[in-house]
Order: C-alpha cells, then sequence, then structure tokens
C-alpha cells in the first residue's frame, strides 16, 4: 500500500481513511444532534480504550455489542470518508470518535448541547506509541529512526498536525459543562472511578453491576483478546500484524525506555514553551517546568 497522505487547512491527514471531501463535510456540513457524544482524542491517546467504555456504558456492561460488532461501526470516525452516506441511517442517541483539532471540528457542534469526552495522554508516550504502530501501520510513513520521529513531532509534521496545538485548541473549552477531559493516566489508576465520572457526565444511571462489568470488560486483557477491537480482522495491506500488535502494552510511562536524557530534556523545553497556561499532571514532565 502506498502512503498517501492529504494537507487540509495545514493539517497533515493520512487518505487510507479520510478524503478533503469527508473532512470537509464533517467539519462544515455535518449535522449534530443534542444528544451526540464525541470520543475526542489526538492519535494515539486511548481513543480505542474510550471507545469500549463508551460502548458498554450505552449497554450498561453488557459485552455483546463490543464482541459482535467491529469498534469502527459502533462509534464512527465521522470524518471518516463514506460516513455521509452511512450518517442518516446512524439512529440516536448516536456516538462518535474523531481525531480532528478543535479549529477543524463540526460547525454545528458550537451550538448544540452535545458532549465531547476528550482523552489526553502523556506527550513522550503517544510518541512511543506512533513509533511501533508506524512499523505495522502501512498507510504511514515509517520513520527511519526515533529521533527522525521526535523532530517530527515537535515540528507538527505528524498525522493530525501538532500534540500541542491540538491539545491546547480543546482545552479551551475544559470549564464548559458539554466538556469533559479525562488522561490516560487517571484511567489506568482508577478506571472503576473514571467509569463512575464518564456516566455522570453522560446522565447515564448504571447501577454497580453494571459498572463492573464496564470495567471488566474495558480491561486491557479484554480489549487485546475482542477481534471487534484489536484490529486483527484489518486488511494486512492497512495492518502488518506480523511486526507487532496494535494494542502493544496499554502502560504509562513506556517512554522512558526509548528517549535518551538528551531527547527528554529536548521535549522538555518545547513542552515548557507550548504548554504556557494549560496544567495536566504529567510527573515526568511537571517536576521540570
Amino acid at each position: 500500500m502506498s502512503v498517501e497522505y492529504f494537507e487540509y487547512k495545514g493539517i497533515l491527514i493520512p487518505s487510507v481513511a479520510f478524503s478533503e471531501a469527508s473532512v470537509r463535510f464533517a467539519e462544515n456540513h455535518f449535522p449534530v444532534l443534542d444528544d451526540d457524544v464525541f470520543n475526542v482524542t489526538y492519535p494515539k491517546s486511548g481513543t480505542v480504550w474510550m471507545l469500549e467504555i463508551l460502548s458498554l456504558i450505552r449497554n450498561y456492561g453488557d459485552p455483546t455489542w463490543n464482541r459482535e460488532v467491529p469498534n469502527w461501526k459502533r462509534v464512527p470516525w465521522y470524518e471518516s470518508i463514506g460516513f455521509r452516506e452511512k450518517a442518516e441511517n446512524y439512529s440516536p442517541p448516536r456516538m462518535f470518535t474523531s481525531h480532528l483539532p478543535r479549529q477543524l471540528f463540526a460547525k454545528s457542534f458550537f451550538s448544540t448541547k452535545a458532549k465531547v469526552i476528550y482523552t489526553i495522554r502523556n506527550p513522550k508516550d503517544v510518541l512511543v506509541s506512533m513509533y511501533h504502530y508506524a512499523s505495522i501501520a502501512n498507510y504511514l510513513n515509517t520513520p527511519s529512526n526515533f529521533e527522525e520521529l521526535l523532530g517530527d513531532f515537535l515540528a507538527g509534521r505528524v498525522p493530525f498536525g501538532s500534540w500541542f496545538d491540538h491539545v491546547q485548541g480543546w482545552m479551551e473549552m475544559k470549564d464548559r459543562s458539554k466538556f469533559f477531559f479525562i488522561t490516560y493516566d487517571e484511567l489506568l489508576e482508577d478506571l472503576h472511578g473514571s467509569v463512575v465520572r464518564i456516566c455522570e457526565f453522560l446522565g447515564k444511571k448504571l447501577d454497580e453491576d453494571a459498572i463492573d462489568r464496564v470495567v471488566k470488560n474495558s480491561s486491557f486483557e479484554a480489549m487485546k483478546n475482542n477481534d471487534m477491537c484489536n484490529y486483527s480482522k484489518v486488511s494486512e495491506k492497512v495492518m502488518d500484524m506480523t511486526k507487532g500488535q496494535f494494542l502493544r502494552k496499554g502502560t504509562s510511562g513506556d517512554w522512558k525506555n526509548h528517549f535518551t536524557v538528551a531527547q527528554s530534556e529536548r521535549f522538555d523545553r518545547v513542552y515548557k514553551e507550548r504548554m504556557k497556561g494549560i496544567k495536566i499532571t504529567w510527573d515526568e514532565i511537571d517536576s521540570k517546568c
């Protein structure tokens, strides 16, 4: 498969699942409804994890839907190719996934009561996940080494643009009632408590048994063994699973096994400059900034 990207308003987007026309429709013409829920992330930040959690919450912890329907059909990327034709058949309450930065998000969203759940991950771990994912994703450029990807990441020359711009843009909404943000670390440290908070945000009342089922069926092991979310059913032209796994570790802090001291210090300098005014707790970075 050839590696192809297109640029939309300065943002690099892979053409394997998206097109300029599909993104333009998502931005300018997609009709958002008041009860829509959007799972928004920067790539490699817990997208599939939150997608599984939302699918399970919708069904009170019953994993049947999660085990029988591919995740991209349960909570589809609304900016993807072909979604426009499917959208009118998607009955409410609707849930969507998106990697779009705030400035490209559906204009109609901002005048509705629709909600966004934004999951944020330590950018150093995002970068490491990107590095490994590029080795199995045939539609992405494979960096010659980690140093090359580090430079591209810090410059925003990666799919869906700068991590710093993406997070800054969405975090401008942090005080609005329709916006909920959570970190990957919070999900790891207290998945049960995180599910409770997400349910409260969505106005979804689950009893303790249902919450326990959500937690159980959205664990890393449960997802890794679920063909409907581990991408094992995806064409080998898109992903070559002989080179690695889509769900690799599901941990935090793996960046320490990849960054040199110099690379980490370089990253911290850029982080400190670009993230002024935004406080997100990453112990490894905040201790220096």
